[in-house]
């Protein structure tokens, strides 16, 4: 049985529907990012799991309970807001222990349990220091140790690495991640990152225009995009318009290429999907087409170059392995895997 599942869960906001039949089931333990940029529902589910907005239509359980209508404190969830929402007059212990003290859980109890809760984060040193005294990551933790003292059946997490710089956002993904794991508590994020979902996520959830459009492991999300919306959305991919042909051949102009089968019929119109890392660069004449390098730009660990062919621009990511880049105006030829090419629908529309 799903620990945490949403089923046909829907929100009006006047007559716009803001998120639209939402299926998600949660098992106990998984930790599933809802993905998708400003605007297409995911924040919306999110409180509305946290009870801070009302479901205009549908059922939400937590381990076998209804709490499609229960109020936002008898739902016993942990939240960590993308503000962090600490209380500036307040220690960092004081912090952790507040939903403790409203729980009121003993003194003695009480005091153990934030111990506890800021070794889990590394801040027992700061146990008595004030939320200005800290840095964007040390404040992010306290607020997941705040969330995580009350021992909640499930983490909500509002955009929590949102207003960290790059470099502390990538950390702080992977000890969100071990923490989690440490814990085991099942958690629901929602994030616009993608690296980000991707990265630490058993499960990804793209949204778009208030529905769930994908439901898969990050992997296959990436690599088995369900949707053109997803393909560009989730990473980069080069898109070209073509047409199903005779034994899982697709026609792409003049050119005749293989593809993986994804079930259209003869004559169908698709687009022929290939990520930028999968295409690689070889000799003039070498390849299954020939272009022209337009822009080449230093990615660092890539060389992320814009070439020009009889198909349409083509972007290729190849790695920086230490040999000469190309120039701009070099010729060049361009290949890939068969089973690298992705089919989708040429002409998707998703429902407002």
């Amino acid at each position: 049985m799903s620990f945490l599942k949403l089923t046909d869960v829907t929100k009006f906001y006047g007559t716009t529907r803001a998120v639209s039949e939402v299926n998600l089931s949660v098992e106990k333990g998984e930790f599933v990012s809802l993905l998708g940029p400003s605007g297409c529902g995911k924040t919306t589910t999110l409180q509305m799991v946290a009870g801070f907005e009302a479901v205009s239509s549908g059922r939400i359980e937590l381990d076998g309970r209804d709490i499609t209508h229960a109020k936002a404190n008898t739902r016993g969830l942990g939240i960590v807001f993308q503000t962090y929402a600490l209380f500036p007059h307040m220690t960092v212990a004081d912090n952790v222990s507040f939903g403790l003290e409203m729980r009121r859980c003993p003194k003695v109890e009480r005091g153990e349990r934030v111990k506890q809760a800021l070794a889990l984060v590394h801040l027992e040193a700061h146990a008595a220091r004030y939320p200005r005294e800290l840095s964007g990551g040390q404040r992010q933790r306290v607020a997941l140790a705040r969330a995580l003292v009350i021992e909640p059946p499930v983490l909500l997490l509002d955009e929590p690495l949102s207003n960290l710089d790059a470099k502390l956002r990538e950390e702080m993904q992977f000890e969100l991640r071990q923490i989690q794991r440490k814990v085991g508590t099942t958690t629901v994020m929602v994030t616009h990152d993608q690296s980000e979902a991707m990265s630490i996520s058993d499960r990804v959830v793209v949204m778009e225009a208030g529905r769930a459009t994908q439901i898969d492991h990050p992997h296959r999300v990436y690599e088995h995009p369900g949707s053109r919306f997803i393909s560009t959305f989730v990473g980069k991919a080069n898109l070209l318009p073509g047409r199903i042909a005779a034994g899982n051949r697709v026609e792409l102009g003049t050119l005749t290429v293989a593809a993986e089968d994804a079930g259209f019929r003869p004559g169908a119109a698709v687009l022929f999907s290939v990520r930028p890392e999968k295409l690689q660069l070889v000799e003039a004449g070498r390849g299954r087409i020939d272009g022209t390098v337009r822009e080449r730009f230093f990615l660092g660990s890539q060389w992320m170059y814009a070439v020009t062919t009889p198909l349409g621009e083509l972007t290729v990511l190849s790695p920086n392995d230490g040999r000469p880049a190309l120039d701009e105006g070099h010729a060049a030829g361009i290949d890939w895997p068969d089973h690298c090419a992705r089919l989708l629908p040429a002409d998707e529309q998703v429902a407002a």
